[in-house]
């Protein structure tokens, strides 16, 4: 891997050379500084004043020649509107296309100005990265909350890149008038959403894009996907994205998403009431729940593995795979037997195929809509979570074709069967395997990454992640004055093993978390059904409506979560926030009060669950930020490893509920719950004692 400041220098457009933040320098003073604070010859509050002004006059350097550029390319277009405005008297064929063209080339200076500031970006957080990792000092936080707030921001002209979007908008419009339109008379401001063709139009609001990458509702419902990306990609992969991109495939990815998340939560109000019918206690539903995620735990490594040769071989055997433990579990009433039950359940957890889904939108899905996709994914998911519950409780019925039973506790089986069948028929017809032709040409790009320009994002939080950044940065080889790091330090992780060797304290830390809130979920939602039944007596029905109504809560905390909290507070802070809140969500869901009441339980389980799930989107959003860039592909990739940590999870709970069943039904509630509580509790101090610096 090159390190940063090599690449700089390699990227850096020639003659703008002068222009560009001086890295370098600002990389040496920063170890200056650490030796004259270490032999007593300089106080920390005069580097702090010094580092300050240097980067004061580095960003006024770069601000300045930014609006010189842009007045440039602001007179270029006033003369271009002046012949514009000549054609239109007169218009001629041969002048009209001299004149697209001319536009075209001020959309391309345009590009390698949007370029620039995107570099001068990335070396700013670097080195402000480099000063708090150093000095362990949230220098940061202070430089960028005095800067991008006063009313002469200059800060704000390089993360705002303000001035360029009217630029952008001119050359836009122009182009647009400039282009065939039939006869049409509309202007890109009478319909924002007519696409215009234009090749360097498209670059251009792909690079912006990538400068506004802010925290907002449809980066948030990305990154909780843990969808990894490459950081700026070069031409050739956008090349490679749009030959192997087909929206048919995408969409039936998303379906495999919805459904199995639907197959995963259709049984869990009926799931005591068949372990009774075959002769188990109500709480062996626990094993009969779990024994899909403990299939899921193998699965998910090599539906991965397989993900690196083909995408549509491993869906079309998870299709097979469903369909047949969908058809065992529906059989298991009629056989009477819980073997049957289980092993139709394990098949069913041996066809997740969530890895897939995350691989074919990591690899296959271009850039500009990567997000949407990955948004796509975690509603897929979300919205399957609800339909799950609700699905159970329709299925209220109860008859005999020859000698198969289909009735409350078999339905879930035979509906989920036929709806795998149906979709291996639309995925045999209408999926199209990505071509691999361009595999080796990526992956020399994607071997060179840098750092992601988080830019606006900058404005609300620090602009870097402090001790917990990347595992890239920790292996900065700058650091050490080498140019260059070792082969080894860009290669994916080959095993389990190293893929755990590559995680950082706080990492681990956030994994841990994601176990937590996974373990929490899955014993709330598990038990539901015993838990309300024997308290309450509730119905099958009232169960289905409580969890629906629960799923049903995902898309609308994302949304409050991803627009308006990750605006006003760090993410840290929303992560230690939500961690207290599921405390105490569990602590409200013990039974110590007699009679244990409705109220009680639905407000408390809301609670939990509520936060849970604001818990789970901040996580791994920082997460999909801090973990190693060797983790962004292969087969031990970060999806797999944050799904092997909450698939272990549920499959604890359920034997949880399980072998809390031997106890009786009257202790079942707190039992489970007290392991929650005592992981929440590890949670919440792991997370003070890696994050202290923080709150």
């Amino acid at each position: 891997m090159v390190a940063f400041g090599k690449r700089l220098k390699e990227r850096q457009i020639q003659e703008w050379q002068e222009y560009y933040i001086n890295y370098k320098l600002m990389k040496k003073k920063v170890k200056q500084y650490a030796h004259q604070i270490e032999v007593g010859t300089l106080e920390r509050r005069q580097v702090l004043k010094d580092f300050s002004r240097m980067l004061d006059n580095q960003i006024e350097k770069i601000v300045l020649f930014l609006l010189e550029q842009q007045g440039l390319q602001a007179s270029k277009l006033t003369k271009l509107r002046e012949q514009h405005d000549a054609l239109e008297a007169h218009p001629q064929i041969s002048k009209i296309t001299e004149l697209r063209e001319a536009y075209r080339g001020v959309g391309h200076d345009l590009l390698k100005l949007l370029y620039f500031v995107e570099m001068n970006a990335i070396g700013l957080r670097k080195i402000l990265k480099k000063f708090d990792k150093r000095f362990r000092y949230r220098f940061t936080d202070y430089y960028v909350k005095t800067r991008a707030n006063h009313p002469y921001s200059q800060l704000q002209q390089v993360f705002k890149h303000v001035g360029l979007g009217a630029v952008v908008g001119a050359v836009s419009r122009n182009l647009h008038e400039l282009q065939d339109r039939q006869g049409s008379y509309l202007s890109i401001y009478d319909s924002p959403s007519l696409p215009l063709q234009d090749p360097v139009v498209d670059s251009i609001k792909a690079a912006v894009d990538r400068l506004t990458n802010s925290t907002n509702f449809l980066n948030f419902m990305a990154q909780h996907a843990l969808i990894m990306q490459e950081e700026l990609p070069a031409p050739v992969e956008e090349r490679i994205d749009e030959e192997k991109y087909h929206f048919m495939s995408l969409l039936l990815n998303l379906a495999n998403t919805f459904l199995y998340m639907v197959n995963t939560y259709i049984i869990v109000p009926t799931a005591d009431n068949y372990s009774m019918s075959l002769g188990a206690a109500a709480t062996v539903c626990g094993i009969v729940i779990g024994a899909m995620a403990v299939a899921q735990v193998f699965s998910s490594v090599y539906f991965s593995a397989w993900s690196n040769r083909s995408y549509f071989r491993p869906l079309i055997f998870s299709s097979i795979v469903l369909f047949v433990g969908n058809a065992m579990y529906a059989m298991a009433y009629d056989l009477n037997s819980l073997t049957v039950l289980l092993l139709g359940r394990l098949f069913c957890g041996f066809g997740s195929a969530r890895a897939v889904n995350r691989r074919y939108i990591s690899d296959c899905v271009p850039l500009k809509i990567r997000m949407q996709a990955s948004a796509g994914f975690v509603s897929a998911s979300a919205l399957g979570m609800a339909c799950g519950p609700a699905l159970a409780g329709i299925l209220q019925t109860d008859f005999k074709i020859y000698k198969l039973t289909f009735n409350a506790v078999t339905l879930p089986g035979w509906v989920m069967a036929v709806a795998w069948l149906v979709y291996l028929v639309w995925l045999w017809f209408s999926f199209k395997e990505p071509s691999r032709d361009f595999e080796e040409n990526n992956s020399s790009h994607a071997s060179e990454k840098a750092e992601k320009s988080e830019l606006e994002k900058g404005l609300k939080q620090p602009l870097l992640i402090t001790s917990e950044e990347k595992k890239e940065d920790d292996e900065d080889p700058e650091a050490d004055g080498s140019e260059e790091a070792p082969e080894e330090s860009r290669r994916p992780a080959t095993s389990m093993v190293s893929a755990y060797r590559l995680l950082t304290p706080s990492v681990k830390v956030q994994l841990l978390i994601y176990f937590m809130l996974k373990y929490a979920m899955e014993i709330l939602l598990s038990e539901s059904s015993v838990v309300t039944t024997y308290y309450f007596g509730w119905s099958t029905g009232t169960v289905a409506i409580f969890l629906a109504c629960l799923g049903l809560t995902v898309l609308p905390v994302n949304i409050v979560v991803g627009s308006y909290i990750s605006n006003m507070f760090e993410d840290r802070q929303i992560l230690l926030a939500s961690e207290i809140v599921v405390f105490v969500g569990i602590l409200l869901s013990f039974h110590v009060i007699v009679p244990y009441s409705v109220p009680q339980y639905v407000c408390s389980g809301l609670i939990m669950f509520v936060s849970a799930e604001v818990l789970e989107g901040v996580n791994l959003s920082l997460l999909s930020r801090v973990m190693s860039s060797r983790l962004s592909r292969g087969t031990y990739n970060g999806g797999l490893l944050s799904t092997e940590a909450g698939t272990i999870a549920r499959v604890i709970a359920d034997a949880t509920i399980t072998i809390a069943g031997f106890f009786g039904q009257s202790q079942l509630l707190n039992i489970t719950l007290l392991p929650s509580l005592v992981i929440c509790v590890v949670s919440i101090v792991a997370t003070c004692c890696t994050y202290n610096s923080l709150f």
